[in-house]
């Protein structure tokens, strides 16, 4: 028995290590059932594990662990409270959205938890009576919704719904699913979706308790979670802090009550003037006419896998001419900023970080006791490179290949260091402006409107997610069609607000551009140097005003009129010159102190 209790309890601590880790929150305890709160500290309570010999069971748990990890690390309470709808079966829609919004940003991240998720939530509707599920609705919907921003299979169950759910929410899935890393804005539409849906709320007396229930439970939990330090709020919160000025007054301006107003103005109280500045970047003229038509895409949402695997052979044939440039280039850099980094580890000890490299000693014998480590005298600081790619038309042809080796031989090479990389890439949807135009044209056409056409801003690469995983996705760039115009304010902008959401101590962010702005649309309805003095202002405000630090690599031409520290290459072979002597005295020197 006591051999048995000790597995379970190694399990628990297992999961426990692995919910605090995705949680983003350092003082933070996780407890199972019943169990008594050891602290004040911040808590996230998971269900007890009756008996871990179940494979539904372990199933269950992991992606219950990661669901509320995702929940603390994704999801604002005081804006989910904000748009809440009224009505028992309504908010049930919308907290459900909200979960699938926080679970589809850590599948994102994170492969393993994308895996625990698809496979619980599919082992649920396989186990799931449709019959004598008295929850039909809500259950239909959470699996309609699931499957179109998870891509998890559609039960054939629901489909008695499925007619009613396109008609309302069809046209609004592409723009819902951009809007996942946007929790406010997600929020808001979702709200606004439930609500033309016109639910017939059940006012059961039964179902009334149920939901009175289920109130005070998360009622209960909110309360537990605001049991944390004043440091971890506002690093919970950063999220919503950033997000931008219009989006915050539109949010006062729709709140007709008060009180939510009040609530709001409240909570961004403490950072309001920050968020006013990285909002307008210095830049108070700068207008869009319209967001609407804006995404937000991974790069695999794109095209399908085997074009990918395509042109990613495509980019690969270009750097089998440079492999043994990139190997000494890769060796040299990685010697440099290794030599900086004095990191030592402390093992075998009964708490700290949990050593992944021992776990397989007790997936042999289950009855060895967990191992961890402890990081000690790092001064080597935490670092994330942000690059940012110019996917415009006129980086076509050789300039957008430098571009993705660039960033190939950079990930990889950075990631050797454990120095996280994201790759990023703008450009538009359409020439001359698209949809954004279109309504700008029925409307009239009002003078000064703006910027004038549909961005598209595409992640190659999260953060957190290894080379080898999105390696693939390196290779779109070469895709013909995709480059289209270059709004470069506005992608700096996006780069930054990311970045900032970040836990990095050191943050920098390259930018890879053969020049100025470019967009016809809006150009052609404003000033003609509408597009680069917003550029200009931003990248001078990031440059003044943050300790992001911003280097620019000018493809072709020189940039220098636009970022402070810049270098212009011509080939490939001049990235070497570029990578030993710009990036590695970036990470040599002294990070800015900003007062």
């Amino acid at each position: 028995m006591y051999k048995k209790d000790e597995l379970i309890q190694n399990f628990k601590t297992a999961i426990a290590s692995t919910t605090k880790s995705v949680s983003n929150v350092k003082d933070i305890e996780v407890v199972f059932g019943n169990e008594k709160l050891k602290t004040n500290k911040k808590i996230i309570k998971l269900p007890d594990l009756e008996n871990i010999n179940e494979k539904i069971n372990y199933t269950k748990a992991r992606a219950l662990a990661d669901s509320e990890a995702l929940k603390v690390r994704h999801s604002n309470e005081k804006i989910l409270k904000t748009y809440e709808p009224k009505g028992n079966i309504s908010k049930k829609l919308y907290y459900i959205a909200e979960k699938i919004r926080y679970e589809k940003l850590g599948s994102i991240e994170f492969k393993g938890i994308k895996n625990n998720i698809d496979k619980f939530y599919n082992e649920k509707l396989e186990k799931t009576d449709f019959e004598k599920n008295e929850n039909k609705f809500v259950e239909a919907f959470e699996n309609y919704l699931r499957s179109n921003i998870f891509n998890h299979k559609n039960n054939k169950n629901y489909k008695s719904f499925k007619k009613e759910f396109d008609e309302k929410l069809k046209k609004s899935l592409k723009p819902l699913n951009s809007l996942v890393e946007d929790q406010l804005k997600f929020n808001s539409m979702m709200s606004e979706l439930i609500s033309e849906m016109k639910i017939e709320e059940d006012t059961n007396d039964d179902q009334s308790k149920e939901s009175k229930n289920e109130e005070d439970s998360r009622s209960s939990q909110t309360e537990d979670n605001d049991r944390i330090t004043q440091e971890n709020q506002e690093q919970n919160n950063e999220m919503a802090i950033e997000t931008s000025a219009e989006v915050a007054d539109d949010l006062a301006e729709d709140n007709d009550e008060d009180s939510d107003v009040l609530e709001i103005d409240k909570f961004f109280d403490s950072q309001n003037k920050k968020k006013r500045t990285i909002s307008n970047f210095g830049d108070k003229k700068y207008k869009i006419y319209t967001d609407e038509y804006d995404e937000i895409i991974q790069a695999e949402e794109l095209e399908s896998d085997d074009e990918l695997i395509r042109l990613r052979q495509n980019l690969d044939q270009q750097l089998l001419q440079l492999k043994s440039f990139i190997s000494k280039l890769a060796n040299k850099l990685q010697r440099k900023l290794l030599a900086k980094q004095n990191r030592s580890w402390e093992f075998d000890l009964e708490e700290g970080i949990l050593d992944t490299s021992k776990l397989t000693r007790v997936i042999i014998d289950p009855f060895n006791s967990l191992s961890f480590k402890k990081e000690k005298d790092i001064d080597f600081k935490d670092t994330l490179v942000t690059i940012l790619i110019d996917n415009s038309g006129s980086m076509r042809g050789k300039p957008i290949s430098v571009a993705a080796i660039c960033a190939d031989i950079l990930s990889r090479t950075l990631e050797r260091c454990s120095v996280k990389v994201e790759v990023l890439g703008f450009t538009t949807k359409h020439w001359k402006g698209g949809s954004s135009r279109e309504k700008w044209m029925n409307n009239d056409k009002p003078v000064f409107p703006g910027r004038l056409n549909d961005l598209r801003h595409i992640i190659y690469k999260s953060a957190d997610a290894p080379w080898r995983q999105a390696k693939k996705n390196m290779g779109l760039m070469l895709k013909e069609g995709l480059l289209k115009e270059n709004i470069d304010g506005e992608a700096l902008r996006w780069a930054y607000n990311k970045m900032l959401k970040r836990k990095e101590e050191r943050k920098i962010l390259m930018v890879i551009s053969d020049g100025a702005p470019v967009d016809d649309s809006t150009l052609s309805s404003n000033s003609s140097d509408y597009l680069e003095t917003n550029l200009k202002n931003v990248v001078k405000w990031i440059e003044k005003n943050s300790n992001i630090e911003l280097l620019a690599i000018g493809i072709g031409h020189d940039v220098t009129r636009y970022y402070e520290r810049a270098v212009k290459i011509t080939d490939v072979q001049d990235l070497g010159d570029v990578m030993i002597n710009q990036l590695t005295d970036l990470f040599v020197k002294k990070n800015k102190t900003i007062h």
